[in-house]
């Protein structure tokens, strides 16, 4: 075998598309990911107009999951 087609077609080898990233199925809800990272116990509520999280808190608390994300610093 000659070595032409071989230097011929390295360059095409290179051409080739980078694999397009998978989505992220199945990713976590931050806020709720959030709640259980700071000791936290996640409750769903449903109502009429949707569902709510709520996260309560080992110290006693009981908030709205996204309220309790978007009140801390750096969030």
């Amino acid at each position: 075998m000659k070595p032409f087609p071989i230097i011929t077609l390295l360059p095409l080898a290179a051409c080739q598309a980078a694999p397009a990233p998978k989505p992220a199925i199945g990713m976590p809800n931050p806020a709720s990911a959030y709640c259980v990272e700071q000791g936290g116990r996640l409750e769903i509520r449903n109502s009429t107009s949707g569902d709510s999280g709520y996260c309560h808190l080992p110290d006693g608390r009981v908030v709205e999951e996204w309220a309790f994300f978007r009140s801390q610093p750096g969030q």
